[in-house]
């Protein structure tokens, strides 16, 4: 009877150990982000922090150069319920909509990215409106439009 009880207990202890693994892994690698307007409004709060902001890149501000591999672009908030554009697509106007410059350095730009597409920014908020990125991330069309043939 004491081999049974010292195997349940052994057992409990090995499946009490993996419980544990992973609800800290989930805990651990759960990551938020905010979305323009929300880091806008807490800007002076969150200014010096690593953080994620989730975004659309505003037409006609990329600036991409090869040979340093620096990336700048400003990013918008997306007008409410609107589903990821085509990459043709042009953006509304954003003239008194919330942005931020985002700079990243030192990194390749990302295959999906193009003027009016959705992305997530990872980096340090800076004064002025500036991002400092260390990550972006396109985001996929949610889902597939064919092209309209006339």
């Amino acid at each position: 009877m004491a081999k049974k009880w010292r195997f349940v207990f052994g057992v409990g202890l090995v499946v009490a150990a993996i419980a544990y693994l992973i609800v800290t892994a989930v805990r651990n690698t759960a990551e938020y982000y905010l979305t323009v307007d929300e880091a806008r409004a807490r800007q002076v709060e969150l200014s010096g922090q690593m953080l994620r902001i989730a975004g659309r890149v505003v037409p006609g501000t990329i600036d991409w150069d090869p040979s340093s591999l620096t990336l700048k672009f400003a990013i918008t908030q997306p007008p409410p319920g609107d589903a990821q554009p085509a990459v043709t697509t042009v953006a509304a106007s954003t003239s008194v909509a919330a942005r931020f410059t985002v700079v990243s350095r030192g990194q390749p730009k990302p295959d999906m990215f193009a003027a009016g597409r959705d992305v997530i920014v990872e980096g340090l908020l800076k004064q002025g409106n500036t991002v400092e990125a260390r990550q972006v991330l396109t985001s996929c069309p949610s889902k597939y439009s064919p092209k309209h043939q006339d």
